[in-house]
């Protein structure tokens, strides 16, 4: 059972109050980068991304933000650290949220400088809480992280909500399992605030994917959590796909599209991985669409061989399968040709489009 929260909107989004989780993610290019922003942006839109986070770190970033703005249609979250005139500044640019780290934000009255802010702009404020950024006095302290990060983001809560503010997200991230699952279980008793979950720093993407899916999974299956990101050192559009994938295995995302793939062996001729991945994004783009996206979806296969191949075929509704350097194509269990690795995917697209 779902943990009640109350109940925050980021943009067209809400989070909380028994809204769908939400998955996040983050542009990892320069900030002042207008253009490859907007790209990251509507890659991860295209695959199921609900709300985009983007770094402040100086005013001409928010001047950036505003021109991201113009052309990406999911919200919009100012990740903040230090200076505090950056987040009113990306307030003024038509941030649709803020994320604010206390710990290296600056004095109580700045922080509420941000708050008074927020409220006039009808922004929610996420503060995310780590360990790498504790205030002193914290860091100092003997207590387990978890103990120490908890107070972090309650004390600063309890900061915004004197000022009146209570329109709040509340992360604390730790870079392993043990620390994170125990730091949001303090949470989740101590407040009704809506929480965004993570591992922070979690490594690449097999590491990182690993340990997200361990710690989100736990905290999700036991009602806590409304929003989550999925940080890996890797494209943002890998941080939407797992975080996806982790909401789909506990049944809070409807399944997605149907990808059966070997694990390939010795009798492989063909790069079965390369081709696989690609039509599995082709499909997760197709499926978002709901303008060109087939109904019912289709069941695809790629395997790598003969042995198993056309027996999986037989199930799917298009399929490859792998022969000496090409593929052969099934349509419903029907052979209808071959067809090169390089339009292996646009040919199992065309197909699920004309069923």
């Amino acid at each position: 059972m779902r943990r009640t929260t109350r109940e925050t909107r980021v943009g067209s989004v809400s989070v909380g109050g028994g809204a769908p989780v939400s998955v996040q993610s983050m542009a990892n290019v320069d900030p002042h980068d207008a253009k490859a922003i907007v790209e990251q942006a509507n890659a991860c839109a295209e695959r199921g991304c609900d709300i985009f986070r983007l770094t402040v770190p100086d005013l001409e970033a928010a001047k950036t933000l505003a021109e991201v703005k113009k052309s990406v249609a999911m919200p919009l979250v100012a990740d903040i650290h230090f200076d505090y005139r950056c987040a009113l500044a990306a307030l003024e640019a038509g941030a649709d949220a803020l994320r604010i780290n206390p710990g290296n934000i600056g004095s109580r009255d700045r922080v509420q400088t941000v708050a008074r802010a927020a409220k006039a702009a009808g922004a929610p404020i996420r503060v995310g809480v780590n360990a790498g950024s504790l205030e002193k006095d914290l860091k100092d302290d003997p207590r387990p992280l978890p103990e120490r990060l908890a107070e972090s983001a309650l004390r600063h809560l309890k900061l915004l909500e004197d000022e009146g503010f209570r329109d709040v997200v509340l992360s604390a991230k730790a870079s392993n399992v043990a620390d994170t699952l125990a730091v949001y279980r303090i949470l989740a008793e101590r407040t009704d605030c809506p929480l965004h979950l993570g591992v922070t720093e979690a490594g690449t993407l097999v590491p990182g994917a690993v340990r997200n899916s361990v710690a989100l999974g736990i905290l999700l299956s036991e009602g806590i959590g409304d929003t989550i990101r999925v940080s890996l050192t890797a494209k943002p559009e890998k941080e939407v796909r797992v975080g996806l994938e982790i909401l789909r295995a506990l049944g809070l995302r409807e399944p997605g599209p149907a990808v059966t793939s070997c694990p390939t062996c010795g009798r492989t001729r063909v790069d079965l991985v390369r081709v696989a991945t690609q039509v599995e994004d082709a499909l997760e783009i197709l499926y978002r669409d709901p303008k060109r996206r087939p109904a019912p979806f289709p069941k695809v296969a790629v395997m790598g061989c003969a042995v198993n191949g056309p027996g999986e075929a037989a199930g799917a509704d298009v399929a490859l399968c792998g022969g000496d350097g090409d593929f052969v194509l099934y349509v419903r269990g029907r052979q209808v040709g071959r067809v090169s690795q390089e339009e292996a995917v646009a040919k199992v697209v065309e197909n699920a489009l004309s069923l």
